[in-house]
């Protein structure tokens, strides 16, 4: 679990680094590798401003394609903390790393940015090759428009 290091009246550097596991006490799946986090805690005056990195691995399935992919990620934050938090000038900041590894995923997890997914007609993965497959799809609901003739 990781705890800051507090210097008072001045900046502190940190560094962490390891599984999520070892990190949050959670298994996190979708990270490959250890997480490492790199930051430094300042005493403001009134509080402690925490701030840093945290720089992972994240292997996923394409939600266009279905394959499997992964990305190298970045994600940066700062925090303040009450100066009341802190225990034998230690800070605990596993809540805040955790919440911000979680909270900086994307919604939709791409191979690639112009991923092209699979046919809807026969699944073939579409950034391989065309399939071949006619990609006009009438819409059900005016699929009777069709037989609509005009005199």
């Amino acid at each position: 679990m990781p705890k800051v290091q507090i210097t008072r009246g001045g900046k502190a550097p940190f560094e962490f680094s390891g599984t999520a596991e070892k990190l949050f006490g959670e298994d996190l799946d979708d990270f490959e590798g250890d997480i490492k986090i790199v930051g430094e805690v300042e005493d403001v005056g009134r509080c402690f401003v925490i701030r840093g990195q945290i720089k992972c691995k994240k292997i996923f399935i394409c939600d266009r394609c279905l394959t499997q992919a992964s990305e190298n990620q970045v994600h940066e934050f700062e925090e303040e903390f009450d100066k009341a938090e802190a225990v034998d000038d230690l800070i605990d900041v596993t809540e805040l790393l955790r919440d911000e590894l979680l909270a900086g995923q994307p919604l939709k997890n791409l191979c690639k940015a112009d991923c092209k997914g699979l046919c809807p007609k026969c699944g073939a993965n579409l950034n391989e090759g065309e399939c071949g497959c006619d990609k006009f799809i009438i819409d059900p609901r005016l699929a009777s428009l069709k037989d609509f003739k005009l005199d």
